[in-house]
């Protein structure tokens, strides 16, 4: 016996309601339709967070493009499983363009952010930005005595 799948038609229906309500109705939806889209879990150390992102499909790691901000991860790219001669009768993993944002819990570093794509999963680390309260003296370096001349 095949499980109930309550999802397995909602493209459809959601064809024929967009020309009843238009796109405007859907744009509040969006954000939930986002998360059904990449699956997603985010951990956190004391200085470090991981996002692990499973993307399967991925030809080109190049392809995702990762934007970060002090408390914010960026994530586009696009998902193709690229399976031919075939015709879907049931869609469990998303495909095509996604684009997740991704509010994190502290400040971190865009200078030291590490992320590898492996057996289907991106894996981002990200440092914490620390800042110090901590007086640090710099130091002025002379220009030299230059003399018109």
């Amino acid at each position: 016996m095949m499980p109930f799948n309550q999802f397995k038609n909602m493209g459809d229906w959601r064809k024929q309601w967009d020309q009843f309500f238009g796109d405007e109705f859907w744009n509040g939806f969006e954000p939930y339709f986002e998360n059904m889209q990449t699956q997603t879990n985010l951990y956190k150390k004391e200085n470090e967070l991981l996002c692990v992102m499973c993307l399967p499909g991925l030809v080109n790691p190049e392809q995702v493009q990762l934007f970060v901000r002090p408390q914010q991860l960026e994530v586009k790219g696009q998902i193709n499983l690229n399976i031919q001669g075939y015709e879907l009768i049931e869609e469990g993993i998303a495909q095509g363009e996604f684009q997740r944002t991704f509010e994190l819990p502290f400040p971190v570093r865009d200078d030291k952010v590490d992320a590898t794509y492996e057996n289907g999963l991106l894996l981002i680390q990200l440092h914490r930005h620390i800042i110090s309260d901590t007086k640090r003296q710099i130091y002025v370096r002379g220009g030299g005595n230059k003399e018109k001349g």
